[in-house]
């Protein structure tokens, strides 16, 4: 970190303005940054708010266009939010937010999520929670006035998410589901609620409870019929997704040839490792001698929180003193399990100013009480320390060379999860998965991330079948998930699901980390004996998020 602040530039003063247009265009990604003053309120998702929006992001792309950079700190913030705000564009003219239902990240989950993050310590904030609930019939009947538009112009989901999302609404709704949990649980740390705010928190619960049970009629009544039984979205719309998950232009058909190659790699070295593990045994055969190991098995979800977290904080100790330099506001880590069965393990930065720590979230699919930790480990290392947590709270940290955009909300999935997939590698390489059952999970993850890359381009561009029978489809998605993922199936199934309708995010993962390689590696040429692991981190961390086509370009890649 530098010593002395940067003088904020014109470029800066329009990112933060960006900011600020997104604090009040987005109040559930305000919540996200610790932006406390749109807690009370939910995103206008009608069609006059996605106008709104785009208007915002046109105005504000002019602005930078019409602006030089004054160094290359500059550089990259114009690139970069350049790119964001045109893809923003781009997406909007394909129509995309007509369709935009999926079963992990569109409405019906923000909506929910944005609730997860509020504070809850005093009255007050009941107060706003419960501002916020009353929000939500609004928020509901404009995104709904949104899909009805797609159905009007022919542009909607495919029916597969529709029919899940509407399950997972009926999650949320029952009698002990959310919203009915979170409002009975409600508690200040210094006592008990006025009465007149249980009163109001009840009945403004039981309101949402009822709009996101119209918004189910409506998905189950008028969406789902005249949503079609395709999944694949088509070469044209997967590509824009593609640059909205990487920050980067690639060839599409070149990674998947590349993706089927590292998912042989990944086999053939699990194969190895396998026979590390028991001398002859298959990577099936490892495995079930690995979960009969009482040893490497946690029992519910206390206790995998309590592991999570001791693991992490280790992590942090120790790296923290050997490999890379961590503030001490980066040091708290919580992780936590999600009030929530949908299957995710995510990760939650830390807001602007620290008073919310980062915090690393596993939503255990319902009937799941067993956990390996051969297999989970490489998940804390990737979500926590090196991997997320220290990515992203490092940048928000960084605020001496960093704007508020650079350091809280730049960034995409292939630059961040292609870290955290590089992280999970690291940790390899220092040393930290000496045990080849912990070498054995982390594959298991990374055949995963590469199985991702073929099944993803695989099903939305039409690819024939590994088989060579007809081409990729939802059955044959979930067959290869079956064959080269050892997880649960209600984990496979979620997992397929969230492919089919979040087009080019899965791949990011494992994209994003061959960019990381290739950018390291080619500096790592260029500068020969001089080179240093953690000099490179610490350059490539301090730059916070940004797209990878970014990435290569700071680094002349």
């Amino acid at each position: 970190m530098t010593a002395e602040p940067r003088t904020p530039s014109a470029i800066d003063q329009v990112a933060e303005r960006w900011v600020d247009t997104l604090v009040d265009l987005s109040p559930t990604l305000a919540t996200y940054i610790g932006r406390n003053e749109a807690n009370g309120k939910l995103d206008d998702l009608s069609p006059e708010g996605h106008e709104r929006s785009v208007a915002a992001a046109r105005a504000t792309l002019a602005e930078l266009d019409a602006l030089e950079p004054v160094d290359e700190i500059d550089r990259v913030t114009k690139t970069d939010l350049s790119s964001e705000l045109r893809l923003q564009v781009e997406l909007h003219d394909a129509q995309w937010h007509l369709r935009d239902l999926n079963v992990i990240a569109s409405a019906p989950q923000d909506f929910r999520q944005a609730f997860d993050l509020m504070p809850t310590a005093t009255a007050e904030d009941w107060s706003v929670v419960a501002e916020r609930l009353a929000a939500l019939p609004a928020a509901i009947k404009g995104y709904t006035e949104t899909l009805r538009e797609g159905i009007r112009q022919g542009v909607v989901p495919a029916r597969r998410q529709v029919t899940e999302v509407a399950t997972q609404i009926g999650r949320y709704t029952a009698d002990d589901g959310f919203f009915a949990a979170f409002v009975a649980e409600a508690a200040p740390e210094e006592g008990q609620l006025p009465a007149s705010l249980a009163k109001e928190l009840a009945d403004r619960s039981g309101a949402a409870r009822v709009a996101y049970d119209e918004l189910r009629a409506f998905l189950t009544g008028e969406l789902a019929p005249a949503a079609p039984e395709q999944d694949a979205v088509g070469r044209e719309l997967y590509a824009l997704n593609s640059r909205r998950f990487l920050g980067a232009t690639i060839d599409l058909d070149e990674t998947y040839e590349w993706g089927r190659d590292e998912l042989e790699r990944m086999i053939a070295e699990q194969n190895s490792i396998a026979n590390e593990i028991l001398p002859g045994a298959t990577v099936e055969e490892a495995v079930a001698h690995l979960e009969a190991d009482p040893s490497r098995k946690l029992h519910g979800t206390e206790a995998l929180q309590r592991w999570m977290q001791e693991t992490s904080d280790k992590a942090i100790a120790d790296l923290g003193t050997s490999h890379f330099d961590i503030p001490e506001q980066i040091r708290e880590l919580e992780c936590m399990i999600a009030p929530t069965q949908e299957g995710g393990i995510y990760y939650t930065g830390p807001t602007d100013d620290f008073s919310r720590p980062g915090r690393m979230w596993w939503s255990v699919p319902e009937g799941v009480t067993e956990f390996d930790t051969w297999r989970e480990l490489t998940t804390v290392y990737h979500e926590g320390v090196p991997g997320h947590h220290l990515q992203i709270a490092q940048a928000t940290y960084n605020r001496a060379e960093l704007n508020t955009w650079r350091r809280v909300l730049a960034g995409t999935s292939g630059h961040a999860e292609g870290w955290a997939l590089y992280a999970e590698r690291l940790m390899e390489q220092l040393g930290y998965r000496d045990d080849p059952a912990d070498r054995l999970g982390m594959l298991d993850g990374q055949r995963m991330r590469a199985l991702r890359v073929v099944l993803d381009i695989g099903v939305h561009l039409g690819k024939p079948r590994l088989d060579g029978d007809g081409v990729w489809d939802h059955d044959y998605a979930l067959d290869m998930m079956r064959r080269n993922v050892n997880m649960s199936d209600e984990f496979r199934q979620f997992e397929v699901n969230r492919y089919l309708g979040w087009p080019g995010q899965a791949p990011s993962y494992k994209v994003g980390q061959r960019i990381w390689e290739q950018v390291r590696d080619a500096v790592r040429a260029q500068e020969g004996d001089a080179f240093s692991f953690k000099g490179f981190h610490k350059r490539a961390l301090d730059m916070g998020g940004v797209g990878l086509d970014t990435l290569r370009s700071v680094f002349h890649v």
